[in-house]
């Protein structure tokens, strides 16, 4: 084998994770190549995923506002919605990012091979690629290839009617009816950028309420805040088919009361998750191993069973998140360049981006009454809140659960405005094992809607918040 085709580093994926751990490992002194099958790079989240869902989401928020600034003494008359123009931008974005990591790629001196990799050996790496074939050398591979949306039995997606998270980031034209199965963030975030634009949004839900894995809290207030804006749920219900009728869909289900369902839509999206995507590594070939949901299976330095290989982000345990993943392709660079890095696995922000924003980190009141743990629970509501009033953002709370002797903070769960970038904050105080008294002697800003945490805190401390 050639020099050429010979690395420090191979990555397999350019996601969030894969490039992000291509850079720091380039940073480091390592010469690394990143392997990405599609022409652009950037996996499923600029592509396909967080980006562009973000992106509908900001000309959606600013459709909506614009049609109801009557509130504010602003009349706008006869608003319109130019939906392919609105595509036409998230699609602006999505290349303008991309391009952002092409260059970062080459600012690095990272190679990029376009094909589909496979493993072959501890340390060989084949390239399938537009033109032809070409196996590389590392002394060490790190997979990075993300996942894939999940289905359910029953329910076969055809990216036509039936459709996921991917095909609706460019529907042709906006649907009058769409059926969303998942009330999961995805589902979420896509129908409420639907139900903004003039489509009747149907929910169904297998759970007993909305973003399940998150606080209780958390998913009530939620649905209260979206039904109000015309989205309709129907949780506790089995999807048992979906049919693709020519220009409509069909969703056969059933209630947990045993009554049947019948919903129409031009769309069905299915939302419930995704799914490790190692499709053509040939992981078993080499010995990498993998759990019964397909992840790869990792130690405490995200390293497989074969020591060369490590494996980052959406193919191994923990939440499917893009940030997650960055951290972890971080981390293993350090470590593969001698250094002693560290991971909080536990305190992962989970972000919903709907309005209202849903944030959270640590713990959930239900987590630590299954532990046995004993806490204190402090809660803000934003319509105490002057800066909340102020915007006509009143809906919804922050709470701080806090531990009953130490008052070290355990989680922090907030829905409200711009509960997405407040999170940060929970998260720099829970890294440092601040207690809840900390951050309610730390001056916040006045009007803001940080005061929110700093009340919630109180709250939970010593039951001596000032607005409540």
């Amino acid at each position: 084998m050639s020099e050429q085709h010979k690395y420090d580093v191979i990555v397999i994926g350019s996601g969030p994770g894969g490039y992000v751990c291509a850079i720091r490992c380039a940073q480091l002194g390592l010469r690394t190549a990143v392997i990405e099958k599609y022409p652009t790079l950037g996996g499923t989240c600029l592509n396909v995923g967080c980006i562009p869902s973000k992106a509908w989401l900001d000309s959606s928020e600013r459709f909506d506002e614009t049609k109801h600034l009557g509130l504010h003494g602003i009349l706008a008359k006869e608003v319109e919605l130019d939906f392919d123009k609105m595509r036409e931008r998230v699609k602006k974005v999505v290349a303008s990012i991309t391009k952002g990591v092409e260059f970062l790629m080459k600012k690095n001196k990272i190679t990029r091979y376009e094909g589909m990799g496979s493993l072959k050996g501890p340390r060989t790496v084949h390239v399938e690629g537009p033109d032809g074939g070409v196996d590389m050398e590392a002394k060490f591979i790190v997979i990075a290839t993300g996942s894939k949306p999940a289905s359910l039995p029953g329910v076969s997606i055809d990216k036509e009617r039936i459709i996921t998270s991917t095909e609706a980031l460019s529907l042709p034209q906006r649907p009058n009816d769409m059926v969303v199965i998942g009330g999961g963030a995805i589902g979420l975030e896509m129908g409420q950028v639907f139900c903004r634009l003039g489509t009747k949004v149907t929910v169904v839900e297998y759970a007993d309420r909305l973003l399940p894995t998150m606080d209780h809290a958390l998913g009530a207030e939620l649905m209260k805040a979206l039904k109000k804006k015309g989205m309709e749920f129907h949780l506790k219900t089995s999807v048992e088919s979906v049919e693709n009728r020519g220009k409509t869909t069909v969703l056969q289900a059933k209630t947990q009361k045993g009554e049947t369902l019948e919903l129409q839509g031009d769309y069905t999206l299915v939302a419930v998750g995704r799914r490790p995507y190692t499709e053509g590594l040939e992981l078993e070939a080499i010995g990498v191993g993998t759990d019964e949901r397909g992840r790869v299976v990792v130690d405490e330095h995200l390293r497989t069973s074969v020591s060369s290989i490590y494996a980052i982000g959406d193919v191994i345990q923990g939440p499917m998140l893009a940030h997650k993943a960055e951290e972890e392709g971080v981390f293993v660079a350090e470590h593969l360049a001698g250094q002693k890095p560290h991971l909080s696995s536990d305190l992962i922000p989970a972000v919903v981006y709907t309005w209202p924003e849903v944030a959270a980190v640590g713990r959930t009141e239900e987590e630590l009454k299954a532990l046995g743990l004993s806490y204190k629970t402090g809660i803000f509501p934003f319509k105490a809140s002057g800066r909340a009033r102020a915007s006509e953002e009143s809906g919804g709370l922050i709470k701080v659960l806090s531990d009953a002797k130490t008052d070290e903070i355990l989680g922090v769960h907030m829905i409200g405005p711009r509960c997405a970038d407040m999170i940060a904050e929970a998260v720099v105080a829970m890294e440092y094992r601040a207690s809840a008294e900390d951050i309610g002697r730390i001056c916040h800003p006045h009007p803001t809607f940080t005061e929110a945490f700093k009340e919630a805190a109180l709250d939970a401390s010593e039951k001596r918040a000032f607005h409540i």
